[in-house]
């Protein structure tokens, strides 16, 4: 077979750039809760296990589309596969989210880490709002509703 190519149009397309947000954006978000007390506190340790877990997840498929190495393995149906990661990644985004603006006590201003734990609950939504629009345009390239890079790629091997 050929070298991976890098897919240009992939990092033009909607969901390519709402996954190179969801990369910084969950970056920030992990990196933010790491540098807390987070293991003394129950809650940020959900929040770090859905900020890591789906960081990694997002950054390997980013870089399969990027590289059309999807292309490579024709036979799985790649965008009912993002449609099912993005719904996923929302909702337990909208958990951690949740969770992590929740265990922001107002009264613990005082604390060293209080900005930190704030500005990851905000980009904590951020990044929620990202994989609800990943999941839309998902959802759309799997009903091949509109034509973007994923699905005018996915449709080729089809």
């Amino acid at each position: 077979g050929s070298p991976p190519a890098l897919d240009g149009s992939f990092l033009r397309s909607p969901l390519g750039g709402l996954m190179g947000a969801q990369a910084v954006l969950g970056l920030l978000v992990w990196s933010l809760i790491a540098a807390t007390t987070y293991h003394l506190h129950a809650a940020y340790g959900w929040v770090m296990f859905v900020s890591l877990f789906f960081w990694i997840l997002t950054v390997l498929f980013f870089v399969t589309y990027l590289l059309q190495l999807h292309q490579k393995v024709y036979m799985i149906p790649w965008p009912l596969v993002l449609m099912i990661y993005n719904a996923v990644a929302t909702v337990l985004y909208i958990s951690a989210f949740v969770t992590c603006a929740a265990a922001v006590q107002p009264t613990s201003w005082r604390q060293w880490d209080y900005n930190r734990r704030a500005a990851a609950s905000f980009f904590a939504c951020l990044t929620m709002i990202t994989y609800g629009l990943s999941t839309f345009f998902s959802f759309r390239a799997w009903k091949g509703l509109g034509s973007n890079a994923a699905t005018s790629q996915v449709s080729d091997h089809a």
